[in-house]
Parts: C-alpha cells; sequence; structure tokens
C-alpha cells in the first residue's frame, strides 16, 4: 500500500511513528480514523491539526505520547518490571495534568499539554530566581 494511502485507509487508530509533517492539509480532510497518537516527532502541522480538530479527531499529541523515553531522566538501572511501574505511574500523572489543563481552558489535548509544559517551565523559572 502506498504510504499516502495508509494515512487515509478506514481506520479507528492512526499512529504516525516515523516522518514528521505527514499528516498536512492536503490529506488532513481525508483521514478517516477517529483518534491519533502522535509516536512521531511533530507528525501534524498546525494547518493539519486544525483540520482534524474540526472534524472531531482526538489527537493524543507527541509531547505525551512519546515521552516515555525520557521519563528515567536519572537513568536509574531497573528490571523490565520496575520500568514499566514507574512509567505507568509518571505517565498516568502525566495525562491527568494535561486533561486538568484542558478542562481549565477549554483546549484540546495538544494545547493542555503545551500549556502545561510551558507553565511548568515559567515556575521553575521564577523559583530560580530569574524573573522578568
Amino acid at each position: 500500500m502506498d504510504a499516502d494511502e495508509l494515512l487515509v485507509h478506514e481506520c479507528d487508530v492512526l499512529i504516525p511513528c516515523a516522518l514528521g509533517g505527514v499528516l498536512n492539509r492536503e490529506n488532513a480532510g481525508d483521514v478517516k480514523a477517529k483518534f491519533i497518537i502522535e509516536v512521531a516527532n511533530h507528525p501534524t502541522d498546525p494547518e493539519a491539526d486544525e483540520i482534524l480538530s474540526k472534524k472531531g479527531v482526538i489527537i493524543l499529541p507527541d509531547i505525551y505520547a512519546n515521552a516515555g523515553g525520557v521519563t528515567n531522566m536519572q537513568a536509574f538501572m531497573w528490571n523490565e518490571e520496575k520500568v514499566n511501574e514507574e512509567l505507568k505511574k509518571y505517565m498516568t500523572k502525566a495525562f491527568h495534568s494535561i486533561k486538568n489543563m484542558c478542562r481549565t481552558h477549554e483546549s484540546n489535548l495538544r494545547m493542555g499539554s503545551f500549556t502545561l509544559g510551558v507553565s511548568r517551565v515559567a515556575h521553575s523559572t521564577v523559583l530560580r530566581g530569574w524573573e522578568a
């Protein structure tokens, strides 16, 4: 199957996981998936994001969906069971934080994720005494 056909094929969940920018204004209107999980970095361009949102497609953004790999910044040497346990704990907490931000600002998951991230950076900056 041609890669362009794959993106608009009948499915419930679409998981772009290799290239950025594959969902764009040219193909977003033809996407049939109800859910998109962005495992690749930035697979949906802003115009496609708007088109898909208007169609009611729920997008789990890359900033969350592929964040599991960076949760162990301290490089603990854990066995697989401990990795899965910790990953579930951190990713579940992050998802609830994103959903709360979405409710507070009446936004989609992408804007909730970005808003949460920016607010955390701003808070850290203030804590470090780098107020503007």
